[in-house]
């Protein structure tokens, strides 16, 4: 049976997360644009440990419509706080800092019919809307629940750097499947390009979607933006890994637990320890993972072979890295024999030149022949230094 009480609520947390929301909104007063509170903490399924909450900026369809509806919040906002943070996107919203909570205030037109939206931001209120509509005080429960499993298993959250169910695809598959039970108990059957919807007929719900929308590992149809795949930012993995995890799953608490990552048991791994850049998680969690692709490369770069190779977000971020050791002579090989030009400009190039299998090569001495020597030489360079705040390596 899944532990309801593992999300029990803080009530004195979130009474004085209510007032803080409350004490924030009234200094959104604007008679052109109407400020109302949206994301999981406007559903009641926003979990008691995330400080961050969505605030819609609504402007009116049709004085805005033909508008910047970016800029003019903008303007308004730097006139109210003296930090304010710009994320770019489809649309650019802001991200504000007060009181310990992350406030995203993100601007939308006031629409009333699903053809009138200009941006994919402007059904997000809509999404709010239909989730507080189909869900009662047990069934967001039930997708907390839901959304503590998935963080626990690092497969909570959309960003690029995660690419796992998100907090509204989690709403929506509890209300799908009606409680975590159920949901866990039907995946366990699921397969290749799962397919979800709203509607009474699949194949009409299906013809919304673009060709493109349905190749993914799982198909949620937004039954407010009908065609549109909410679960389009998941990857295979962890689709594979959700299902993995149901199939496991028997009712112990531990799989709701968050597992730190224990470096004593990365034994004969390089380890990268990592303060990063202040900043948006999701957007310091993007430069981080391309960080973490770009030191694998290098490492391939030269030859080694990797077996094995991860990363956690933390207070700190740990990358880390398994590859046997190099040789110290590597073979570099030259043109081919019957490419003349090209073999007397190796010659040139390196002292000691043979020949086989009809082309020519050089035998070279390796600086370094394991993966810490490498990472030590790698964490010099400027572009590793430039992307995080400090950095170290061991074993």
């Amino acid at each position: 049976m899944p532990h309801l009480d593992i999300v029990r609520e803080n009530k004195k947390g979130r009474i004085e997360l209510a007032r803080n929301v409350k004490k924030f909104l009234k200094k959104l007063k604007n008679k052109d644009i109407k400020f109302f509170i949206g994301g999981s903490y406007a559903k009641n399924t926003f979990l008691d440990n995330n400080l961050d909450v969505d605030i819609f900026a609504k402007f009116d369809y049709n004085s805005y419509r033909f508008k910047d509806i970016s800029k003019e919040l903008k303007k308004f906002l730097k006139s109210k706080f003296k930090k304010i943070e710009t994320v770019h996107g489809s649309r650019d919203y802001y991200h504000i800092q007060e009181n310990g909570i992350s406030f995203e205030i993100v601007p939308v037109l006031d629409i009333k019919r699903d053809d009138q939206a200009q941006n994919i931001m402007d059904f997000s209120p809509l999404h709010v809307k239909f989730v507080k509509r189909k869900t009662n005080k047990k069934l967001q429960k039930e997708i907390k629940l839901l959304k503590v499993f998935l963080r626990a298993n690092g497969i909570y959250g959309a960003e690029s750097y995660i690419r796992g169910f998100s907090g509204y695809v989690s709403e929506l598959l509890i209300i799908y499947y009606k409680s975590f039970e159920k949901l866990v108990k039907s995946v366990r059957e699921w397969g290749n390009g799962e397919i979800i919807h709203f509607g009474r007929n699949k194949e009409k719900a299906l013809s919304n979607l673009s060709k493109s929308k349905k190749v993914s590992p799982l198909v949620v149809i937004d039954p407010v933006q009908k065609d549109r795949n909410a679960s389009a930012a998941l990857s295979k993995k962890n689709y594979e890994k959700f299902i993995s995890l149901c199939k496991a799953y028997n009712g112990n608490k531990s799989f709701f637990v968050e597992k730190k990552v224990l470096l004593d048991k990365l034994k004969g791994y390089t380890i990268f320890e990592i303060t990063p850049l202040k900043g948006k998680k999701d957007i310091v969690g993007s430069k981080l993972l391309s960080l973490l692709e770009r030191i694998k490369k290098e490492f391939e770069n030269y030859d080694f072979k990797i077996i094995d190779y991860g990363w956690k977000f933390e207070d700190k971020v740990y990358f880390w890295f398994k590859a046997g050791k190099l040789t110290k002579k590597k073979i570099h090989l030259g043109p081919r024999l019957k490419d003349k030009k090209n073999v007397v400009a190796f010659k040139k190039k390196w002292k000691e030149v043979k020949s086989s299998k009809g082309r020519v090569y050089t035998v070279l001495n390796r600086k370094y022949l394991s993966l810490d020597e490498y990472g030590k030489y790698l964490i010099k360079k400027d572009w590793m230094k430039e992307k995080v705040k400090s950095l170290k390596i061991y074993k």
